[in-house]
């Protein structure tokens, strides 16, 4: 497999393309808090809100949202490309990207959620690292060490994330691979299509919200059953909740899911639970593409930049 090719760093005075390729603001005050917090990091902000006709779900018809990421990917001064909120709505527009036309311009696609069908596809079939990490929706209210790993990560530097707090980790030992993953639910969905993700040698990381435990039974099921535990080299789960914040409920959904993960997977790679990446507000910035090391000893996942190519 060539070397995924890693976009260049941002830089203040750098400008950020706004994207909806899913579902629609529904938080207007979060949305405009969060195009502050790219303003008070330097960057400039490119921002068209959509025109074209969606529906309660979708943030515009699917021309629109396509024509809209193309446009600003297309932009020379656009230099990173961040989704406005998750929801649904990538994977009706997948089908028609352009890949010869975004491999040919590196830039940085950043999201999460929904945006898990356009991170991993676009890593895939252009080769280009991309960035699982908060949108503008959730960036205001991301915690601290979040926004700070977020803010590290788009200027380029791609520190370990050392033990964070309230990691388990559920069954030791040491792999480096790939990092590919994001949300169980889309995942899911993208089995049995042209995009669905190959995860054969690669670490992958999970993550969901607002699914009862038998919903992520079924799916996580599903991903065995499809033969996508079997050979990665790695498995990290994110932040599971049941679509609110009561605090002891998430901790039993939790580990009710850890416990049925580790009776499907395989005891030759490492497990590592509760890493912060998810819908809540700990949502670590993590680059799919870039190889990476899972040290279970130390409890750190460290990248490795040095094995991407530079445009």
């Amino acid at each position: 497999m060539r070397q995924p090719i890693l976009p260049p760093s941002l830089q203040p005075g750098d400008t950020v393309g706004i994207i909806y390729p899913a579902g629609p603001v529904r938080n207007e005050e979060g949305f405009v808090q969060g195009l502050q917090v790219l303003r008070d990091l330097g960057l400039r902000i490119r921002c068209q809100l959509p025109n074209g006709s969606g529906t309660d779900y979708l943030a515009a018809d699917d021309r629109h949202r396509l024509t809209e990421l193309h446009r600003l990917w297309a932009d020379e001064e656009v230099k990173a490309l961040i989704a406005a909120r998750g929801g649904y709505g990538c994977l009706r527009i997948i089908s028609r990207l352009d890949w010869n036309f975004l491999r040919a311009h590196p830039k940085w696609l950043i999201g999460f959620s929904d945006l898990t069908v356009l991170l991993n596809s676009i890593t895939a079939h252009c080769g280009l690292v991309t960035l699982h990490g908060p949108m503008i929706s959730t960036l205001a209210t991301a915690d601290r060490l979040s926004f700070e790993r977020f803010r590290e990560v788009i200027a380029g530097e791609f520190l370990p994330c050392v033990r964070p707090a309230g990691m388990e980790i559920l069954r030791g030992g040491f792999s480096q691979g790939r990092l590919i993953g994001g949300n169980l639910t889309t995942l899911c969905h993208l089995m049995g299509t042209p995009w669905q993700t190959q995860t054969a040698g690669k670490i992958l990381f999970l993550e969901d919200t607002a699914e009862p435990l038998y919903k992520l039974d079924r799916m996580l099921t599903h991903l065995a059953c499809g033969g996508l535990l079997d050979k990665i080299t790695g498995l990290i789960l994110g932040l599971f909740d049941p679509g609110h914040d009561d605090r002891l409920e998430i901790i039993r959904l939790n580990e009710q899911v850890w416990q049925r993960v580790l009776e499907l997977t395989a005891a030759k790679y490492p497990v590592w639970a509760g890493f912060p990446i998810g819908h809540q507000r700990e949502n670590y910035t993590l680059p799919i593409g870039m190889e990476a090391v899972m040290n279970s000893f130390t409890g750190t996942l460290e990248f490795l930049p040095q094995t991407c190519a530079r445009p």
